[in-house]
Parts: structure tokens; C-alpha cells; sequence
């Protein structure tokens, strides 16, 4: 039978009760990201390899009235075949608390080179898809969106 700990068997209420006893407050702030964040990021992913402008196209709303869950999409011109394909799909965000918000890997197989997903956005910021060819190249679109109620919130004690 497996030893429970007295810390693991304390309840929540028990935590905040004690916590509230010593004159502890919980503080709510967002995420402290910034854009150097996101370009070391990009940087990880690409290396020293050039990135250019077009092929993707990076579908997001301008402005978002909640920031909790974005619909976002990421195409890719490129006939998918053998010689010719996307091996990968980037999204960085600048003030996001990890800039890398989604990485997929594809083939030729694939068929289509697009992803659809929700993403949640902490603030006003810059959303960049990049995008890495068969080739060795990568191509990129930025979208600025508007966050008026963010997300991506850290509680800190």
C-alpha cells in the first residue's frame, strides 16, 4: 500500500485557510513575455537561416473580444508532393508566456499543407507562422490582433 504524505492528503481548503491565517495574498498578473522572447524562439527553430515573406498564410482575427480561445489557421502554398512539401509548421507569439505556441511536423503524405486550432493570446500582440520547406527554406506571415480581455494569466503566491 502506498504511503500518502501529509502534505499530498491536506485539502485545498486547508491550504488557503492556512495561507490566509499568515496574511497571504494571492496576486494575479499577466505573463511577463516580450518580443526578444519570441525572436530567440524563432531563432532556436531556424538557426541562421534566412526567413522570407510569403507562402504562408496565417488566418486571425484582428481584433479578439477574449483572448481565453482564438481561432486561428495556418495555410501553406505548396503542391505536397515528393520533391516538393512543408516538413514543418512554427507559431510564435511575442507576448505569450511561451512564445512557441504550436509546432507540427508534416510530409508529403499530408496531402494539404493548413492546421486549424484555438490558441489563447495573453495580450495585444504579434502572431508569426513560419513555415519550413522540403528545400531548407522558410517562408513567413505576421498578424497583429487586438486582445481587449486577455488570457494566459500566472498566479503567483
Amino acid at each position: 500500500m502506498p504511503r500518502i504524505s501529509p502534505l499530498s492528503a491536506t485539502t485545498r481548503r486547508q491550504i488557503l485557510a492556512a495561507a490566509g491565517g499568515l496574511g497571504a495574498a494571492l496576486i494575479v498578473r499577466p505573463a511577463q513575455a516580450t518580443p526578444d522572447d519570441m525572436k530567440a524562439a524563432i531563432r532556436r527553430v531556424v538557426g541562421d537561416a534566412p526567413v522570407k515573406p510569403g507562402k504562408v498564410k496565417l488566418n486571425l482575427p484582428p481584433l479578439v473580444e477574449n483572448g481565453n480561445t482564438v481561432a486561428m489557421s495556418v495555410a501553406v502554398d505548396s503542391p505536397m508532393t515528393a520533391k516538393d512539401y512543408v516538413k514543418a509548421i512554427h507559431v510564435f507569439t511575442e507576448k505569450n508566456p511561451q512564445p512557441n505556441i504550436i509546432s507540427v511536423q508534416l510530409g508529403p503524405r499530408a496531402g494539404k499543407a493548413e492546421i486549424q486550432t484555438r490558441v489563447r493570446l495573453a495580450d495585444t500582440q504579434s502572431v508569426v507562422a513560419i513555415c519550413e520547406l522540403s528545400d531548407g527554406s522558410f517562408w513567413s506571415h505576421t498578424v497583429d490582433v487586438i486582445i481587449t480581455l486577455g488570457a494566459c494569466l500566472e498566479e503567483l503566491p
